[in-house]
């Protein structure tokens, strides 16, 4: 079978058929690690399906070599390879995907999304020089290339700016105070805001708070559900500051181990985090921790609940920004705004992010 033939034979709609079974394929695979979720579909000059793979953690077969490992040899001459993310190009603890392909016989290479890593990329350019047709999805389906975007945003964010991808959340009254007086905050929103917390504590590779607020509240850091049980997916507690954690602390009793970090440099702090395989982190408290990752820039999205009560006094959710003049105003915009229950979710962003994605071709992979 020649690639042209190939060309010919398998049809956009399968294409599209194999990439959403692709990114099924893809979420089999571990969420947390510095590895991607990938997965690939293998298909015949027909458009049936000759084989399926996905990468199962470091050190494991890719998902192509994976869906390759299932057809005798000859079998992959002249077919399709339908992957979520463009195949390696390096050797590490496995060898290049675009080498196994290659030398497979695969015809042609659609891919979902372009891999930003300095080492791993140019397998499509590799693919290319050896004859095979290489796709990208955007060029087939745009909607669905955001799709598979989305589904590796956090990865694709942890290797273009070697840091995780920081929520920072707070809860309020309308005057802005996360606690009264006498530093009682529990509870300043209902039980509809916080379901929606412990679901996207759940979300998170990571959740971090200070020292400060692990001594005075001794939260637990677990994602649970309304009756308490925990969830399936633990974020990872991490604990900013250099006071020493007790030994009885509730966190020491948390599913996953604590990581410590000083805090003093919050950039090294959070590239140990993503070599660590944290994608995201969720920082929840307090103030002084809050106030610190918006200092730094390292507010990627900001998650508000809003009670609507009035307390007064000195206990802000926010403390010093380092902004002098309203002119220095850290600028957000809203992404969406929720009613849970009495209360309101405001799901802001920064606007240096939007003016970045304006400014980014939508076509481009990276």
């Amino acid at each position: 079978m020649t690639p042209s033939t190939a060309r010919t034979a398998t049809a956009p709609t399968a294409d599209g058929d194999a990439m959403r079974r692709a990114l099924e394929l893809a979420a089999l695979g571990p969420a947390r690690g510095v590895n991607p979720r990938v997965g690939c579909v293998l298909l015949g000059p027909d458009g049936t399906t000759l084989a399926e793979g996905w990468h199962r953690g470091a050190g494991t077969a890719h998902a192509e070599v994976d869906a390759l490992s299932k057809l005798a040899p000859g079998e992959a001459i002249g077919a399709t390879a339908v992957v979520t993310l463009e195949p390696c190009n390096h050797t590490g603890r496995t060898g290049p995907c675009s080498e196994a392909l290659i030398d497979a016989g695969v015809a042609r290479v659609v891919y979902g999304v372009s891999d930003p890593g300095d080492r791993s990329a140019g397998g499509a350019e590799r693919l290319r020089a050896a004859g095979v047709e290489v796709v990208p999805l955007h060029d087939l389906d745009q909607a669905l290339a955001n799709e598979v975007e989305a589904f590796l945003a956090d990865w694709l964010f942890t290797v273009r700016h070697a840091r995780p991808r920081v929520v920072v959340k707070w809860a309020s009254t309308l005057d802005g105070r996360a606690a009264a007086a006498d530093g009682s905050s529990q509870w300043i929103t209902g039980a509809a805001a916080r379901a929606d917390v412990h679901r996207r504590r759940a979300d998170a590779d990571a959740i971090a708070v200070g020292t400060g607020t692990l001594l005075a509240d001794d939260p637990a850091l677990t994602a649970r559900a309304t009756d308490g049980d925990l969830l399936a997916h633990q974020p990872v507690p991490v604990v900013f500051g250099r006071r020493h954690v007790p030994a009885d602390a509730r966190v020491t009793r948390h599913p996953e181990s604590v990581i410590q970090l000083d805090g003093r440099d919050l950039a090294a702090d959070l590239a140990l985090l993503a070599r660590r395989g944290v994608r995201s982190l969720f920082v929840e408290g307090g103030p002084t921790l809050a106030s610190a990752f918006l200092a730094a820039g390292f507010a990627d999205e900001l998650l508000v609940y809003l009670a609507p009560a009035l307390l007064g006094g000195p206990r802000l959710a926010l403390g010093d920004l380092g902004v002098p003049t309203i002119a220095e105003a850290l600028r957000f915009d809203f992404a969406a705004i929720e009613r849970l229950g009495d209360d309101l979710l405001v799901v802001a962003n920064p606007v240096a992010a939007r003016a970045t994605r304006d400014a980014t071709d939508p076509t481009e992979g990276n």
